[in-house]
């Protein structure tokens, strides 16, 4: 099954402030992982979160990192990319903004 991938307004604003190529890197690293088989964790790309009800998902793509839940829906399933960050910024996003389990 084929993941809708739709991005949030700030996902959207953030891809904006990246360079052409980095832009272009986390396009296709998203389209290649997250397309299909966005729930399957691997040792280096795809990491569910511990102790997070939101974000649920995070993506490594070099020094940069993509929060993203999954959705499903009557008619297929969804990936909602929520923030694109560099590393540091990353960070502190998911401690100032993500919900925690407790």
């Amino acid at each position: 099954m084929r993941y809708a991938i739709l991005f949030s307004p700030q996902a959207e604003e953030d891809l904006l402030l990246l360079r052409a190529n980095d832009r272009a890197k986390v396009l296709d690293a998203i389209e290649i992982h997250l397309s299909y088989e966005p729930e399957k964790e691997s040792k280096s790309r795809i990491k569910r979160l511990q102790g997070y009800q939101w974000p649920r998902y995070r993506l490594r793509i070099d020094e940069i990192r993509a929060f993203y839940d999954v959705l499903y829906a009557l008619e297929g399933g969804f990936v909602e990319i929520l923030v694109i960050r560099e590393k540091a910024a990353a960070m502190e996003w998911l401690a100032e903004e993500g919900i925690s389990d407790k």
